[in-house]
């Protein structure tokens, strides 16, 4: 019997944060796969890839998936954090709901160890499809959103609001299975170069999507990638 004061030993797959202090926070002991999970950021940028750095490492040969990065991702400063530029798949799409679309169609397939989506304001329906789809696969998905929407209704299982600090980040628990935490999380983070970048390196040709075409070349496109 799992009690709301208690922090919930979720039967689901983990993985481990890479981070002990936040490990012992989360219900299960670190990120659960096939489900949701929110970071909540002022801004994109602030640190989120390199707190994922571990998990992205867990798996060494997994296709990790970039939907609709705020900038174009850099090679050097990837793989100088151990994610080697071969295993990125780059999707940007022209609207929300390509991007949505994508987003669903890669968790669908499940030839992806890790699915990042970058997203402004998304609809409740929308999140719950994409949790749904999260479920179909043990891949680690995670949308960086904006902080503002910690406010607002989400079927994710855990939600952490992120704020930069000089050494890495504050880590606030918005929402997971267990009881609210009294004093948020500092997590130190290693330096690195610039991840995402507004100067246009090559990672790997983004992938058009267009959602008005969902049995059209463009989803054989992101399945033959994540592959």
């Amino acid at each position: 019997m799992w009690r709301a004061s208690q922090l919930a030993h979720g039967r689901g797959r983990v993985v481990d944060t890479g981070y002990p202090a936040l490990s012992r926070e989360l219900p299960g002991g670190g990120w659960p796969l096939s489900a949701l999970v929110d970071l909540l950021v002022q801004q994109p940028g602030v640190g989120e890839l390199r707190l994922l750095r571990p998990a992205l490492c867990a798996t060494s040969n997994g296709t990790i998936a970039f939907v609709n990065p705020p900038h174009q991702p850099d090679g050097l400063g990837l793989n100088y954090i151990g994610v080697p530029v071969g295993r990125v798949m780059l999707v940007k799409a022209a609207t929300t709901a390509d991007a949505l679309w994508s987003a669903e169609q890669i968790l669908r397939a499940g030839t992806c160890s890790s699915v990042l989506f970058w997203a402004q304001h998304v609809k409740d329906s929308s999140l719950r499809r994409l949790h749904l789809a999260a479920q179909s696969a043990e891949s680690l998905f995670v949308m960086v959103r904006p902080l503002a929407t910690a406010q607002d209704s989400s079927p994710a299982l855990l939600r952490l609001a992120l704020r930069p600090t000089a050494d890495g980040l504050i880590v606030d628990v918005v929402k997971r299975r267990g009881p609210a935490m009294a004093e948020p999380i500092t997590v130190s983070l290693q330096p690195t170069p610039v991840l995402l970048s507004t100067r246009r390196q090559s990672v790997r040709r983004p992938v058009p999507a267009h959602v008005e075409q969902p049995h059209s070349v463009e989803r054989e496109k992101i399945e033959a990638l994540g592959r």
